[in-house]
């Protein structure tokens, strides 16, 4: 028996994490609400939900929403950078996470955070 996704079934996962009006950069891996924008965050900036984020085709298969980029991000605290997360401030939820290149920041700096994206492959049979 074979495996489908339908395309509406992957973008309702990313229906979830559009709402995110938040991104924090971090100097390790949050896994709570609390951790992602107080205990290891180094900078934050506002996502603006639906604007920010861009459903697609995945670029093999499957579906994908890209992050817009920002650029000039205040650094709040010095540390190093190795985690984004974005999260939902109304219900203080964390929605996501992932690694980011390894970078030294500097409190007083900026830093710019490229696009990126979320990519759901097809299932396979």
């Amino acid at each position: 028996m074979g495996k489908v996704a339908p395309d509406a079934t992957i973008d309702s996962m990313f229906d979830y994490i559009d709402q995110c009006d938040l991104m924090t950069i971090c100097n390790a891996e949050p896994t709570t609400y609390t951790e992602a924008v107080t205990t290891f965050k180094l900078a934050d900036v506002a996502l603006t939900p639906d604007t920010d984020f861009t459903k697609a085709d995945g670029d093999t298969n499957g579906r994908k929403v890209t992050i817009a980029a920002k650029s000039a991000v205040p650094v709040d605290t010095s540390g190093t950078a190795t985690h984004v997360a974005i999260v939902r401030t109304t219900g203080t939820t964390l929605r996501y996470v992932t690694t980011c290149t390894s970078q030294a920041l500097t409190s007083g700096n900026t830093v710019n955070i490229p696009a990126w994206d979320i990519e759901v492959a097809d299932p396979t049979p």
